[in-house]
């Protein structure tokens, strides 16, 4: 298995990817009806880096890396991940929060905040707190979960 930076070329690999977990509409903001064009603006665009996590050369990960503010908020990153359905459950997104904080070191940052954590996300909540971040924000109902309605969001925050 192994971590890498993304190419443009990667993103037909990372397309099904984001667009089963953003049609699901469970655990991000976006638009469900996000089109791929839309999508590579999102995920390879404007951001720092993006990075891949593949094993045997498919792709069964992702994730961003970028400022989460600009002036004197740019010493901390923001980053979101997503994992393929077919491979949740080996770890890949610890590995890819763990290398995530890892390049933010690297590439300066103080501080790494996840800014609309969906707190019915039960497995990354659980995962970013046992990774060292902090719920230090709630935004109640702020996000309309298809099954469950309207729920909260955690903003979470680890000072490296």
């Amino acid at each position: 298995m192994n971590i890498r930076e993304a190419k443009k070329e990667d993103f037909d690999a990372i397309w099904p990817i984001f667009s089963e977990i953003v049609k699901a509409g469970e655990t991000y903001a976006y638009n469900r009806d996000t089109t791929k064009e839309q999508a590579f603006h999102i995920w390879m665009e404007g951001l720092r880096k993006t990075f891949v996590f593949e094993e045997n050369g498919n792709i069964l990960a992702t994730y961003f890396i970028k400022t989460n503010q600009l002036g004197s908020g740019s010493h901390v990153c923001n980053c979101g991940y997503m994992v393929s359905s077919s491979a949740r459950g080996k770890g890949l997104a610890t590995s890819m929060c763990e290398h995530s904080q890892k390049i933010a070191k690297e590439l300066g940052y103080k501080a790494m905040q996840f800014n609309f954590v969906v707190s019915s996300n039960e497995g990354a909540v659980r995962l970013w707190n046992r990774l060292g971040f902090e719920t230090v924000g709630r935004l109640p109902k702020a996000f309309n979960h298809p099954k469950l309605g309207y729920v909260d969001a955690l903003v979470m925050y680890k000072w490296f």
